[in-house]
């Protein structure tokens, strides 16, 4: 769990690094890559807190 939350922290490091290169360059490519890291880290995180909800549920 612990190694989860870690991904999930990394993995919003690094689309707020993709944003900030997209301030600084104007290149596309950033903001591009930095809105699908953040799509799919928000859906992961989404799926690990439903797990955790439905196993205190059960």
């Amino acid at each position: 769990m612990l190694v989860f939350r870690w991904a999930i922290l990394l993995l919003l490091l690094v689309a707020g690094v993709s944003f900030a290169f997209y301030a600084g360059t104007g290149q596309l490519k950033y903001r591009r890559f930095g809105w699908i890291v953040l799509k799919w880290t928000l859906l992961a995180a989404l799926g690990f807190f439903a797990v955790l909800i439905a196993e205190r549920v059960a």
